[in-house]
């Protein structure tokens, strides 16, 4: 299986040097969130069990000098709202549906707090 798709390599063409970024957390994704599509969209690359739980974007979800370069958003989707300082925005865009933005921007930051909110993101969505 080719490592990219020829969708997620333009999403890409921009920010070159946020792609390994992607790659590492891609990869956590498909190891530890079970059965996972990728949807590539126009602003987001989305993770997709039953419903959507994780995408990565470059959303600004900060002041432009307050994001390392390069950086991508990791967004998921939880019944609750975390409450860590990693949060960059905390939306609840259903009711007991918390939407989460964190800005990482480097291989370190995908850790396994993360991942775990991430794990935590897609067994919420399969379970709705």
């Amino acid at each position: 299986m080719e490592k990219f798709s020829a969708e997620e390599l333009l999403f890409f063409e921009q920010k070159k040097a946020a792609l390994p970024l992607y790659e590492y957390l891609k990869e956590k994704i498909l190891e530890n969130c079970g059965e996972v599509t990728i949807q590539v969209k126009k602003t987001q690359i989305s993770f997709v069990n039953r419903h959507l739980f994780g995408a990565v974007s470059f959303t600004p979800v900060r002041r432009a000098k307050d994001r390392p370069n390069p950086y991508i958003t990791v967004t998921f989707g939880l019944s609750y709202q975390l409450d860590s300082p990693r949060i960059d925005a905390a939306v609840e865009a259903h009711p007991n549906r918390w939407t989460h933005h964190i800005i990482v921007g480097s291989i370190e930051g995908i850790d396994e707090e993360l991942l775990a909110w991430l794990k935590e993101a897609a067994d919420f969505s399969n379970s709705k």
